[in-house]
């Protein structure tokens, strides 16, 4: 998968933040990182938020988000090369220093780089994905490998290759295990049409929670 970088003008205003996270929402599951959209969000909220208080509303700054290596970059570029951001030893009392303190806290690092006619505040997060353009390790794909790599005994897991022929290979393997899967259902005595109903309506409710707009599976 092809994570291009993106950004987004905006005005540092409280009813700004909102709309922010329902684009980070957005593009993220796009990007197949439903795990990290949470963390993502709020760390946006927080350095957004650092701008409101300490450069001022109405100033107005760009959000930009793109992949540094397998971590997300977030990153807040505002004109004000004065006010920089600090993290605080925020105890339960303090009023302020939270949100660079929770930054620090979801964020694998941060940091404030200065430019000529702008500072740029970002932080990174750990995404799970083994390379920039792969897949995250999720639970399901998780448990699909455990079962692809039963199936095959001894032959090495079959991952899909840069090509389309490397695709496409592994798409037939994958495509054998659910027949064989069909064949036991049909064998116990299940209805394999609403099994595979059932399937497409619980993988559909997936996608939607993370904000995918994937085309769904068809069958004849």
């Amino acid at each position: 998968m092809t994570r291009k970088p993106w950004d987004i003008a905006f005005t540092a205003e409280p009813t700004e933040v909102a709309a922010l996270r329902r684009i980070m929402r957005l593009h993220l599951g796009i990007w197949g990182l439903p795990e990290v959209v949470d963390d993502a969000q709020l760390c946006m909220s927080e350095l957004v938020s650092n701008v409101i208080t300490h450069v001022g509303p109405g100033t107005p700054a760009t959000l930009a988000v793109s992949m540094s290596g397998v971590h997300l970059r977030i990153e807040i570029h505002d004109p004000d090369t004065r006010a920089l951001p600090t993290l605080l030893d925020a105890n339960v009392d303090a009023e302020g220093g939270r949100g660079m303190a929770m930054v620090d806290a979801l964020a694998a690092r941060w940091g404030v780089q200065l430019r000529p006619d702008r500072k740029v505040t970002w932080c990174e997060l750990a995404t799970g994905l083994a390379s920039p353009n792969g897949h995250v390790e999720g639970p399901g794909v998780r448990r699909a490998e455990a079962l692809l790599a039963c199936y095959s005994g001894a032959k090495p897991l079959l991952r899909p290759g840069p090509g389309k022929v490397g695709r496409a290979a592994a798409e037939e393997s994958v495509i054998t295990v659910i027949t064989d899967f069909l064949h036991w259902l049909r064998a116990h005595g299940c209805d394999v049409d609403e099994a595979l109903d059932r399937a497409q309506t619980r993988y559909d409710a997936e996608l939607g929670s993370c904000g995918d707009g994937g085309s769904p599976m068809s069958r004849a």
